[in-house]
């Protein structure tokens, strides 16, 4: 039968795999599956009970458009249009960053500061993206609302979205801003992830990142910390007497964030690293 003669998928993983390993990109194997559960529309043990047989043409063909865009370093979620933060999935667009896990050391910090999850506190995110940093958060928090603020107009219609599809529309509100220039209240919680590379370190930074996340969301001036300079002297207004607010940071800059913090009146609560051990979070609180 001319069906016998069809390469299986089998085939198709092996010679995605080589391509892609050639291309640079890691675990390839593992990527190469991955691509094939895209392209399928399956979930793994479906791709695992079909590796022996032949894909259809379109299959095939939609497998090897997948492996030839992964090969040139576009991102998984890039391509899946989504990602997965704090077990929830988040869409994507282009002007979101891709969620990353070290991210989420942001909402462990201030969950582990509030004293009360069933309480309603007010949360401000700034620089919301895809809003997942703001709506995770407040998924742990039933009767909290919160405000995402970004630049972007898009970023703002995909946190939207994000928030429709969560369920939690009647409980976030989005705000087009300079970080927080124009915002006014008081706030419980302050979380924002805002950008920690340095210009000089923009090239050295791996294809999936330096070619498909936008720039503006990653790179902050020559030392990397030119968006924290804007939103740290913003914090004394904002905060609740109780308040606090989470900073993301890069490895080795909670010492110049802490400088920050002291000159604008506010002390490091906390530094709480990853899961990889870096420093990655900054807990700045009102001073006492």
């Amino acid at each position: 039968m001319i069906v016998d003669l069809l390469p299986s998928l089998d085939d198709h993983l092996a010679r995605a795999a080589r391509a892609l390993a050639a291309a640079g990109v890691e675990d390839a194997p593992r990527e190469a599956r991955r691509l094939a559960e895209l392209a399928l529309r399956a979930g793994p043990a479906d791709v695992f009970a079909r590796k022996r047989g032949p894909l259809a043409p379109e299959e095939a063909a939609a497998f090897a458009r997948l492996v030839a865009r992964r090969a040139r370093r576009v991102p998984f979620a890039r391509l899946a249009g989504e990602r997965e933060f704090w077990s929830l999935t988040f869409r994507l667009v282009a002007a979101t960053l891709i969620p990353r896990p070290e991210t989420e050391t942001l909402i462990e910090a201030a969950l582990g500061r509030l004293p009360e999850r069933g309480a309603g506190w007010r949360v401000l995110d700034l620089g919301t993206g895809s809003g997942c940093l703001l709506l995770a958060f407040l998924s742990e928090l039933p009767r909290s609302c919160g405000l995402g603020v970004d630049a972007d107009p898009d970023a703002l219609d995909c946190a939207r979205a994000n928030a429709a599809r969560l369920g939690l529309t009647e409980r976030t509100d989005w705000r087009q801003g300079d970080w927080a220039a124009g915002i006014e209240g008081s706030f419980d919680v302050v979380l924002a992830n805002p950008p920690y590379v340095a210009e000089r370190e923009w090239e050295t930074l791996e294809p999936e990142v330096r070619d498909h996340d936008p720039k503006l969301a990653l790179v902050a001036g020559s030392g990397g910390l030119a968006a924290h300079r804007r939103i740290i002297p913003e914090l004394p207004r904002l905060l609740a007497p109780h308040g606090f607010a989470c900073l993301e940071i890069g490895a080795g800059q909670a010492e110049a964030v802490g400088l920050m913090a002291a000159q604008s009146g506010l002390r490091v609560a906390e530094i709480k690293r990853d899961m990889a051990g870096t420093e990655r979070c900054v807990v700045l609180a009102t001073a006492r």
